[in-house]
């Protein structure tokens, strides 16, 4: 499968991109996919929820009422958790949600995302995305002339350029990644993948292909 390369104003080039069948026409394994996302979202959650218990309370330990005679239960402790303002049972506390995956697997599931917007044919090959200055507005005329304006948008660089990143900073549906950080999340939630021109050479050696 061949994709032709755009320039900036949404022009076909004269130069074509073939896309390599073992990345871009794999067959899809869902559960790699499943994992690797799971996986993705795992590592994002910071795991510093935490609860105090009555260990951890500053409060009195003074013995608040008898042991017997009063008619109510036992107490012993102001700092006991059936108290307002006493520690909580079993709370939340600190924990690290990621997981590790076989590397093998988890090259699986980002062809098979690859593969899928291959399928769908919503990959755009575009010329080396570059900035002389941040501009938000001269990223949104490129959108434009690509007519993915209305769309959630992947960019993928070869090379983590400042300009591009700031550039497209301020707008909500638009990412923009280098071809090393590519991941199958970031594929999956993007409507458009427009991958540079020479960003396919890296992904091809990224993958092994």
């Amino acid at each position: 499968m061949e994709v032709k390369v755009l320039n900036k104003e949404g022009k076909a080039t004269t130069k074509k991109v073939k896309l390599n069948d073992r990345i871009f026409a794999v067959d899809p394994n869902d559960h790699a996919i499943y994992l690797d996302v799971k996986q993705y979202l795992a590592n994002q959650r910071q795991g510093t929820h935490q609860a105090r218990e009555r260990g951890e309370i500053i409060g009195s330990t003074r013995k608040i009422k008898k042991q017997k005679g009063t008619g109510t239960a036992r107490a012993g402790s102001i700092k006991n958790p059936l108290f307002r303002g006493g520690g909580r049972v079993f709370g939340p506390r600190p924990k690290v949600y990621g997981f590790k995956l076989n590397k093998k697997l988890k090259v699986l599931a980002r062809k098979s995302a690859l593969s899928y917007k291959a399928k769908e044919e919503n990959i755009i090959a575009l010329e080396e995305l570059s900035f002389k200055s941040p501009k938000t507005k001269d990223f949104v005329s490129i959108l434009s002339n690509l007519k993915v304006e209305g769309d959630k948008t992947l960019f993928v660089t070869s090379e983590n350029d400042k300009n591009t990143f700031l550039s497209s900073r301020n707008l909500s549906n638009t990412k923009v990644i280098t071809a090393d950080m590519l991941n199958t999340y970031d594929i999956l939630h993007s409507t458009k993948l427009i991958i540079s021109e020479k960003a396919f050479t890296q992904i091809e050696k990224q993958f092994k292909a």
